[in-house]
């Protein structure tokens, strides 16, 4: 029988059956990319799709609201738990209006907010020129050592007494080393700022332990539900009791009507999953196979800022293969190999056509690679780089993803329930 959506309208069903192949049959290594489970993706496309529910549980506007707010207190205690924090708000559509929106709480339109800049690896809604932060707001960026890549903790503080920000961003996109939270609230403690923390990246990392969680030492906590995390494409906040008030009032009515229920009840879901050593297994691999990758990179002389990662993500500097990271992404994506090109501290080039790319292990794992896949990805990436202009060279590559994509299905489920232990045989 034919399935509603091909029925109705085949020429969306073969373009979403063609995005589903190109998934499949590829390297998704994007950073910020990822595979939800058929639990999440089933909750995403529910019946919750119908439903408005501006307000909080308990504090509707619109009536029949009785399943949206056993939902939603559930999504907010599953946060809590995992997270061990105070309150959570799960209304945000993405992590960028919960930055904003963790902003809006704490501080006055044109206070002095203080983030990582957008070429050093921070966000756009960190401050940077191009974003509606700086306009609204007075915005002090900082960056990393040039030598190093890494943070100089030292300097980011003289920085932070100079200009006294209301606020303190932690967090970053494009940094692969460990963020030592406890510093930065240590920083805006001295200088009188509140410390939000954006773990966007890594936020499955810390929910599995590998990584310090912010939750002690920041005073509001943001992040998206999808990459690491493995969710649906939303976002969270998390802070600590006395911001509660503040923070569910920035979301709603601040910035934003009604939640996107689905996506509300998608996170539940993944929540769920985060909560389970299965998870905790999964966020292991995902470290080692980006560490395993990085180490193979650096045999084959490609330089990655700060000489490796701690985390899920690499950035390479390109400057010395005497390609420009576009290019290199743009080859690499006819191989079957999706990575975006990414600016690198102290890039002379411009950001539409930086030195840099940036990658990750979070979708490759899902799908069940190890570090014996990742010598064989980094040969991948050796043979492009040294026959970019080789159409020949970069469809044989293209042929071997495929084969080794095939030996690694996407999975449909991640997690399964003890009651259910039969389907795993």
């Amino acid at each position: 029988m034919l399935s509603a959506l091909e029925l109705y309208d085949p020429q969306i069903y073969e373009l979403l059956t063609q995005e589903k192949a190109r998934q499949s049959g590829s390297l998704r290594m994007i950073p910020s990319e990822n595979y939800v489970s058929k639990a999440v993706m089933q909750a995403t496309g529910s019946c919750l799709t119908n439903k408005y529910a501006e307000g909080y549980p308990g504090k509707r506007y619109y009536e029949g609201q009785q399943v949206t707010d056993l939902i939603e207190t559930l999504a907010v205690e599953r946060a809590k738990k995992i997270f061990q924090a105070d309150h959570a708000n799960v209304q945000s559509y993405s992590g960028s209006v919960a930055n904003i929106a963790a902003y809006s709480a704490l501080v006055a339109t044109g206070d002095t907010i203080m983030g990582l800049s957008l070429t050093n690896g921070g966000h756009l809604t960190h401050g940077w020129k191009a974003s509606f932060t700086s306009n609204v707001y007075n915005s002090v960026q900082y960056g990393v050592d040039p030598k190093t890549g890494r943070f100089d903790y030292d300097k980011i503080e003289a920085l932070a007494k100079e200009h006294r920000p209301k606020v303190i961003i932690s967090g970053a996109t494009a940094y692969p080393r460990e963020i030592d939270f406890e510093i930065f609230g240590e920083i805006a403690k001295r200088v009188g700022a509140c410390h939000v923390s954006d773990i966007a990246h890594i936020s499955g990392l810390v929910v599995a332990g590998i990584h310090k969680s912010p939750v002690p030492y920041a005073d509001v906590v943001s992040t998206t539900t999808h990459k690491t995390l493995r969710g649906p494409r939303g976002g969270m906040l998390l802070c600590k009791a006395e911001h509660a008030k503040a923070i569910d009032r920035a979301v709603f009515p601040g910035l934003q009507g009604g939640p996107h229920m689905h996506t509300l009840t998608a996170i539940a879901v993944a929540l769920a999953e985060a909560d389970t050593p299965e998870f905790v297994q999964y966020a292991k691999q995902v470290v080692k196979n980006a560490a395993r990758l990085a180490e193979k990179l650096m045999e084959y002389g490609f330089n990655l800022v700060t000489g490796g990662t701690d985390n899920h993500l690499m950035l390479i500097d390109l400057r010395n293969k005497g390609v420009a990271g576009k290019p290199f992404a743009k080859a690499l994506d006819r191989a079957r190999i999706v990575t975006n090109y990414n600016t690198v501290p102290g890039d002379p080039a411009p950001p539409f056509n930086p030195s840099g790319l940036r990658l990750g292990t979070p979708a490759i794992t899902t799908r069940g690679m190890k570090e014996e896949q990742m010598d064989i990805i980094a040969g991948f990436f050796k043979k492009i780089v040294e026959n970019i202009d080789n159409n020949s060279v970069i469809e044989q590559v293209g042929r071997e993803v495929l084969l080794l994509c095939s030996q690694f299905s996407v999975p449909d489920h991640f997690i399964i329930p003890p009651e259910n232990n039969h389907l795993a045989t």
